[in-house]
């Protein structure tokens, strides 16, 4: 079952020409002259109930106005929408109830008062019954250790609380939907594992769907089950982290530590990256041998000490990908393509 459906989805925007000098801010207030800019553009997407997917992209992409129209704070120009069975734009107080939204540089917290205050307030407004309230208060505030600022004021907290506070209070009401637009930007390493954590386990334990815009990358891998990757507005990948690794990520690093210095050495397939001594570190096709296949071979000609096989991870993926997209669009512009 799906709890959003995107089919063929439009933005545009109109762009109005402004001149320059005196005489041209009078003439900028009366032009009719406008280019068309899109945002998104016949992007089509569905997001099943429990699943958790990552919306990526390069900035101007058309992530935060893709969050806007699934949230009815936009209207599509073309294009389907459903959100929980509904029109976004047209039922914003129902969708309202079952949705869940974090951006990372606003907050939904009251600043000169008490965290539980904000979350009493939240409370009152969703209508939550008295007995789910405490649970899910207590639920979000074990998981998230929120117990030594509860009773502080908001503008007393470090951004790592205030985030926490921001999540638990997107929460508290268990919508079915989960919206997170960068949650863990400017996070040191703690605050950013614990808030990982915390929505791994909800979206497992509690099947919140969560669609997740972010350029922390180790947020999606840890998080996210599939990825949804946007340029220009269009979509130019959806599948599994796996899958996208498995089409880019086609080299694998091998540091080798020896006893001591074999001298110079050379992998089949394998490119050299260093070679200090006893270490030696060689880029290898990851189709060109098994990690066992190396190991095997390497150990009965030399006396390793040591020795790291290391695929590629999911940020060198998405740099290849955005290096080939930029590559690409160099190409065809210079072809008088326009992309």
């Amino acid at each position: 079952m799906s709890i959003i459906e995107v089919t063929s989805l439009t933005k545009e925007y109109k762009q109005y020409k402004r001149y320059s000098g005196f005489f041209g801010a009078f003439k900028s207030l009366v032009t009719t002259e406008h280019t068309i800019k899109r945002a998104v553009q016949d992007i089509s997407f569905k997001l099943d109930v429990g699943e958790a997917i990552g919306y990526l992209g390069p900035n101007g992409a058309g992530k935060s106005t893709m969050i806007k129209m699934l949230t009815g704070i936009l209207v599509p120009t073309s294009g389907e929408l459903r959100v929980c069975g509904q029109v976004p734009y047209m039922n914003r107080k129902e969708i309202a109830r079952r949705m869940g939204v974090v951006f990372g540089q606003r907050s939904q917290l009251w600043w000169d008062l008490p965290v539980k205050d904000s979350f009493d307030l939240s409370k009152d407004i969703y209508k939550i019954p008295k007995h789910k309230y405490g649970a899910n208060l207590e639920f979000c505030k074990e998981l998230l250790d929120m117990g030594e600022f509860l009773d502080r004021p908001v503008r007393q907290l470090s951004l790592g609380q205030r985030m926490r506070a921001e999540v638990a209070i997107a929460l508290l009401h268990e919508p079915d939907i989960l919206f997170l637009d960068e949650p863990t930007i400017g996070l040191d390493v703690l605050a950013k594992d614990r808030i990982r954590t915390f929505l791994r386990t909800v979206n497992r334990e509690k099947k919140t769907s969560i669609l997740l815009t972010t350029h922390d990358l180790q947020d999606i891998e840890e998080i996210c089950q599939r990825m949804l990757i946007v340029n220009e507005g269009k979509v130019i990948f959806d599948g599994q982290v796996q899958e996208l690794k498995e089409k880019l990520g086609n080299e694998k690093t091998v540091t080798l530590k020896f006893a001591k210095d074999p001298g110079p050495l050379s992998l089949q397939g394998g490119t050299l990256l260093l070679d200090d001594g006893k270490v030696k570190k060689f880029m290898v096709p990851r189709k060109q041998a098994s990690s066992l296949q190396l190991f095997t071979e390497l150990t009965a000609k030399y006396e390793i000490e040591d020795i790291s096989i290391v695929e590629p991870d999911i940020e060198q993926v998405i740099r290849i990908l955005y290096a080939s997209l930029k590559e690409s669009s160099v190409i065809n512009n210079s072809a008088g393509e326009i992309l």
